[in-house]
């Protein structure tokens, strides 16, 4: 097998939400001098590049993706000075820095927006997606990912702009090759700061379908990976390809089937997508216990699709959009939680793929216990707890379904010690601090050599130096076992086996009679180092890497 390197893909980034990451000006917002301060504790975790959600103008209705300007930093993060020196810094230590790119749409205080909307004959008028409306309203049934209607009227200029997300979020016109221009000018001018590469954000909803057409059964089919998005894609790789960056895309829509086109190594528009198979971003409803061979194949089916030099994978198990983790996928449970964080992390730490880690999850942070709706901030929260009223629940369930929810159990602080505000800040923060700081931080888990972030820093040290868990090929076993998760990866002669129990129950396993167990070495338990046998037992969540050679 031909290895393609690419640094890219041998390093392991970690997704910085910079508001809640740590605040050294003290006033309950994290900012990039906060991240300047703890760029060592990063190159100690084994981090490669980090990737910073936005940072630039805005007026914050949906944290910074709603951008009012590119080529600014708001001043709650701090100044273009600092970041620059962020850059520099975190280039002396050998870690990389990606930016969120959010160019789907921007902010309605935009100056294109703001010129757009300033009459139907101004010259950016066609920067958005304007429509009359009909008798009923607006012009179609297109609905918006945040809720509600995906259009809204403007009173001055008496037509509809459409916005895929919050109201305060138009949606640029793609069609418009001014718009185009200007963009990849945008982009440009970041990467001759130095920057490293760039996570495109909300990339498949660029292209729209006719207004004529109705929704259908996907509400999100109209704008989302629509036939014809591939011209737009083309130009933007043009742009990308010209410098040697990593290119993420988040790329709700696009099948395992199709991700060749969209990654693959000589014609793809990105380095890597973010899938959605496994996460089920969308999915408002929890389920009882984890299905365990279905989560398993939805990972194997990309695994498959992208293998043997057709593209690359990216793997993650939270980023600031969805819930943590442990408390979705593990388990929150005393006697359950650092085992289960831990086999988490072997879950997707070693498969084929260039891992994201997002803060807090290598110290086992978990969802946030809100008390009512005042503690939350995410836009499409509040819209769904009060849809959820309309309907007929009440206060209390509504918060039930939230607290497992919402996408701020991800953007509560960073727990950095036991202190009354968990060493983010030294004022009340932004938002709410989880209570379970007490257990839960960097500073007590830096001194436990049995802790989640000790075992974080295992695995990546052991990814980072064995060519076969980064290239090597995949192979999923026991593809019908509801609680375990076996799989192999293989370079040349050497191989890997890992085996994760995902449930709380113990787990058996026969093992095929000529696999020679006895000259498997154990590289990494999270729980022991017992003999394996070939009918073996598994403790609840345990979570195991072998290694042996092929004659």
């Amino acid at each position: 097998m031909t290895i393609r390197r690419a640094w890219w893909k041998e390093a392991v980034g970690y997704q910085i939400y910079p508001r809640s990451f740590m605040d050294t000006t003290n006033d309950g917002i994290g900012d990039l001098n906060g991240i300047r301060s703890k760029l060592d504790y990063l190159k100690d975790l084994g981090i490669g590049f980090i990737w910073i959600t936005p940072i630039y103008e805005s007026p914050n209705v949906d944290n910074g993706y709603d951008i009012s300007d590119y080529q600014k930093i708001l001043s709650t993060f701090g100044t273009m000075e600092e970041f620059e020196l962020l850059l520099e810094e975190a280039h002396e230590l050998g870690i990389k820095v990606i930016m969120d790119l959010v160019i789907n749409h921007t902010s309605n205080q935009h100056s294109w927006f703001l010129e757009s909307r300033s009459s139907l004959k101004d010259d950016y008028r066609d920067y958005y997606i304007w429509a009359d409306g009909t008798i009923d309203g607006p012009p179609n049934d297109w609905v918006s990912i945040f809720g509600g209607s995906a259009w809204e009227y403007d009173e001055h200029t008496k037509q509809y702009y459409l916005h895929v997300f919050a109201k305060e979020q138009p949606d640029l016109n793609w069609e418009n090759p001014r718009v185009k221009r200007e963009l990849f000018s945008m982009i440009d001018w970041w990467l001759d700061k130095g920057i490293d590469g760039f996570r495109v954000d909300a990339i498949s909803h660029i292209k729209k379908a006719p207004l004529e057409t109705i929704s259908g059964e996907d509400p999100h089919a109209p704008y989302k990976n629509v036939s014809g998005i591939e011209r737009h894609l083309e130009e933007l790789r043009d742009i990308f390809k010209k410098r040697d960056i990593l290119t993420v895309g988040e790329a709700n829509g696009v099948s395992a089937k199709e991700a060749y086109q969209w990654v693959g190594e000589e014609a793809g528009y990105f380095n890597m997508l973010f899938e959605f198979d496994h996460i089920s971003l969308w999915n408002r409803n929890e389920e009882e216990r984890l299905d365990v061979i279905h989560f398993k194949k939805a990972l194997t089916l990309w695994q498959e699709a992208l293998a043997n030099g057709r593209g690359w994978n990216a793997l993650y198990m939270e980023n600031h959009d969805i819930p943590r983790s442990v408390s979705n996928f593990g388990s929150e449970e005393t006697v359950f939680w650092k085992s289960s964080a831990k086999a988490l992390a072997l879950t997707f730490m070693l498969l084929q793929g260039t891992p994201f880690i997002y803060q807090g999850q290598e110290i086992g942070m978990t969802n946030m216990p809100f008390r009512s709706i005042e503690d939350i901030d995410a836009v499409d929260t509040k819209n769904f707890y009060y849809d959820m009223l309309q309907t007929g629940l009440d206060e209390e369930t509504a918060m039930a379904v939230i607290r497992r929810t919402s996408r701020d159990n991800a953007r509560t602080p960073m727990q950095w010690t036991a202190e009354e505000f968990a060493g983010f800040s030294k004022r009340e923060p932004w938002l709410k601090i989880n209570p379970n700081k007490q257990e839960i931080n960097v500073l007590d888990e830096t001194n436990d050599p049995d802790s989640i972030l000790n075992f974080y820093k295992e695995v990546i040290k052991l990814r980072n130096q064995t060519d076969a868990l980064i290239y090597g090929s995949y192979t999923l076993y026991l593809p019908e076992h509801p609680q375990l998760f076996v799989y192999g990866r293989r370079l040349e002669q050497e191989r890997y086996v890992v085996i994760i129990n995902l449930s709380k129950e113990f787990a058996s396993a026969d093992l095929p009679e000529n696999v020679r167990i006895e000259e498997w070495t154990l590289l990494l338990s999270n729980l022991n180092d017992y003999e394996i046998h070939q009918h073996t037992l598994f403790a609840p969540y345990e979570a195991r890497v072998y290694k042996y050679k092929i004659d």
